[in-house]
């Protein structure tokens, strides 16, 4: 697969971005990182650090909390790019209290445009119960939505349980 969008899903320690960084790897380096997480506190920051001792050399590492369009937008059209996450990203929006459609609008146009590969990560968080309030409803639904508009775009859908890759959609050649 030399080009287009794979969105790789899956849960919390599901082996979602390890699954994701082989995917990129397969591709000439250099490989963009775009991470989309704060280190707010000493846990995040140690998780952070995990995944950036584990990609190595040959990463190009992006900060984009929220400017994910205009940060794809910048780098090469052709240079392989892992995101890393989605869901993240959508969070940042929505406790700004930005318009999560525009947002997500914008992204979806940039990665239309983009013809090299993009391998984006997102949780999959609808498996659980309804949750209790209406933020975290909210959020459940935004990334629910966003994630079925991403993978109805993506050429490849891979969700990722226990550390095993499902296809769960395969149109890139």
């Amino acid at each position: 697969m030399s080009g287009g969008l794979v969105l790789v899903l899956g849960g919390a320690r599901s082996g979602k971005s390890r699954f994701a960084e082989a995917e990129v790897h397969r591709q000439p380096a250099p490989w963009a990182y775009i991470a989309t997480a704060e280190a707010r506190d000493g846990e995040m920051e140690a998780r952070i650090a995990l995944h950036r001792d584990r990609r190595g050399e040959g990463w190009q590492t992006h900060e984009a909390p929220l400017d994910l369009a205009g940060c794809l937008r910048a780098l090469p059209p052709e240079q392989p790019v892992l995101v890393d996450c989605l869901t993240l990203w959508l969070t940042n929006h929505l406790l700004a209290e930005h318009d999560l459609d525009a947002e997500g609008a914008a992204l979806e146009q940039v990665l239309a445009a983009r013809p090299g590969l993009t391998v984006c990560v997102a949780n999959e968080v609808g498996f659980g119960i309804v949750p209790d309030n209406a933020l975290a409803r909210r959020f459940r639904d935004a990334a629910g939505l966003l994630n079925q508009r991403l993978a109805a775009r993506a050429g490849r859908v891979v969700l990722v349980v226990a550390g095993l890759p499902l296809i769960v959609k395969e149109d890139m050649p």
